[in-house]
């Protein structure tokens, strides 16, 4: 493992907020131009970083006690995606936000849904980076202070927040990480629509693109889950051209019993039948 560690004239310097313990982050990259630029303004800010040139084992990470890890996935060669979802399944809690070079959108689609927090493309402005870096430790800090709250109980369902995880009877549904933060921000918005680019802004942290159907492929995945774990409730509702609500309701007895059987039922209507119950 490669390591440097920038220290600066400027490293005393208070944070950007007052009051604020200096964030510290990792960033595994060896864009020597790129880390000069950004050092210098990571010093001006009281950040601690520390720059790796490989990727190192999570318990390694979890040792350095950072609030944020920028990963170039290009450093890492071919064990990059094997890397990127081990430390969002061993590390929900850790921000990690990818800044690498030229991707395809299926690239960055399958690092989002892997678990990255955030992916920014080079060449890139340091600034916008930070900004980033910024922006996603926020939402991750709020999650937190929501987790000191307690669980929120919806249902069958507990969501526990210091866990990125939510439970029927104390198994867990197996959420990924943005399946989480999915959930956790329609059931505390208790019982209000939430427009489909609120939600984007809210869990990805910037504006939606148009056509962007992101949240909506998130939303079917999570009501799959929720469905399978807790089969007798239905807690996400969708409201046509604006967005999703959640509110827990019990799904009737037709949704988990099977009907009564049917006599001498024509094979016409019967495909008919079946073809209305599909609809419904």
């Amino acid at each position: 493992m490669t390591e440097r560690v920038f220290n600066g004239a400027d490293a005393e310097r208070p944070a950007a907020h007052p009051g604020a313990a200096p964030l510290r982050i990792a960033v595994i990259d060896t864009d020597s131009g790129f880390l000069q630029v950004l050092s210098k303004r990571l010093e001006r800010l009281g950040w601690e970083h520390r720059v790796l040139a490989s990727a190192v084992p999570t318990d390694a990470i979890v040792s350095m006690r950072l609030g944020a890890l920028v990963v170039d996935l290009s450093v890492l060669g071919p064990q990059a995606w094997d890397y990127l979802d081990r430390l969002s399944t061993e590390l929900p809690g850790l921000p990690v936000i990818v800044c690498t070079g030229q991707s395809t959108v299926a690239q960055r689609v399958r690092g989002l849904r892997m678990g990255a927090d955030d992916w920014l493309q080079k060449p890139c402005h340091p600034e916008e980076l930070i900004a980033r870096v910024e922006a996603v430790v926020r939402r991750t800090r709020q999650a937190q202070a929501r987790a000191e709250e307690g669980p929120i109980a919806a249902g069958e369902i507990e969501i526990r927040a210091d866990r990125f995880q939510a439970f029927v009877d104390g198994l867990s549904i197996d959420l990924t990480r943005r399946e989480f933060e999915l959930i956790e921000l329609l059931a505390s918005a208790e019982g209000r629509v939430l427009e489909r680019e609120e939600i984007y802004q809210r869990v990805w942290g910037y504006a939606m693109a148009r056509g962007d159907r992101s949240v909506d492929v998130f939303v079917r995945k999570l009501r799959q889950k929720l469905e399978k774990a807790s089969p007798g409730w239905r807690y996400i509702h969708t409201h046509f051209g604006v967005g999703y609500r959640f509110a827990p309701e019990p799904a009737g007895p037709e949704a988990v019993a099977p009907a009564p059987a049917l006599e001498a039922v024509p094979a016409d209507l019967a495909g008919l039948q079946h073809t209305a119950h599909q609809l419904v």
